[in-house]
């Protein structure tokens, strides 16, 4: 093939990855919305009341959306401690944690891509599916991106707070608090919060009624990360510390 002729396939594959990128970009959701509402249902909670209808249950869902005052500071600090300690940090996106996860994915012969922050699991919650596709995954990147060009690192974490599941039918962390310690997010503990960041991961796996000797010795962990360790980027004086009120 002579010289015009790759010219001429190297426009139109210049062309095609052009207009892919272009429709990638425009079917990605508005999140500046968030910077002043916050959605009633998310599409985990969608997916979720529809399984129980297929299951000719009701999809009632417990959910009560709170502002980030509302919720105690050891909770907030578990909550990054134990899902993105880089919180502060990154620009929704931790790329050492992805290099990582990426490089045991291909060790164990498997395609997930973990390393998910805070804000991605916050993209993944309110847009996406559980789905684990390299393509699902690329979209919750670029999403987690744009909420942090519009939204600031506290509403990035009320948002989540208040949309992670807890259990089922239980979504967000005043639900949680209330069905688990009997009141609000406001009052939780340290050992409450350390409780409710353990079950963050994996709800059914730490399930406190079906799971309570796995969940207890997560918890157990969380509270020394809450006692020890300051999370980067932030002055430890601006959450409880030791000895005064709430301590652990």
């Amino acid at each position: 093939m002579n010289a015009r002729g790759w010219g001429f396939r190297i426009s139109v594959a210049g062309a095609v990855a052009a207009a892919a990128a272009a429709a990638f970009t425009l079917t990605l959701p508005d999140v500046s919305r968030l910077r002043s509402s916050t959605p009633k249902t998310t599409a985990f909670i969608e997916q979720r009341r529809a399984k129980l209808r297929q299951e000719h249950r009701s999809d009632r869902i417990e959910r009560v959306v709170v502002p980030l005052a509302a919720i105690s500071p050891w909770m907030r600090r578990a909550a990054i401690l134990t899902e993105d300690e880089n919180f502060y940090l990154h620009n929704g996106i931790d790329w050492a944690a992805t290099k990582f996860a990426i490089e045991t994915d291909l060790g164990q012969g498997r395609v997930r891509i973990g390393g998910s922050t805070i804000t991605q699991q916050l993209a993944k919650n309110m847009y996406l599916s559980p789905s684990r596709s390299p393509w699902r995954k690329l979209r919750e990147m670029a999403i987690a991106a744009k909420m942090e060009t519009v939204l600031p690192k506290s509403r990035i974490l009320e948002l989540y707070l208040n949309s992670i599941e807890w259990g089922e039918r239980t979504y967000g962390v005043e639900a949680a608090a209330r069905r688990y310690f009997g009141h609000p997010a406001s009052a939780l503990t340290p050992r409450e919060s350390a409780t409710l960041a353990a079950m963050i991961a994996s709800p059914r796996l730490f399930d406190p009624r079906k799971h309570p000797r796995r969940l207890e010795h997560r918890t157990a962990r969380i509270l020394l990360l809450l006692k020890r360790v300051q999370i980067p980027g932030v002055p430890f004086q601006n959450f409880p510390q030791d000895g005064g009120e709430g301590a652990i």
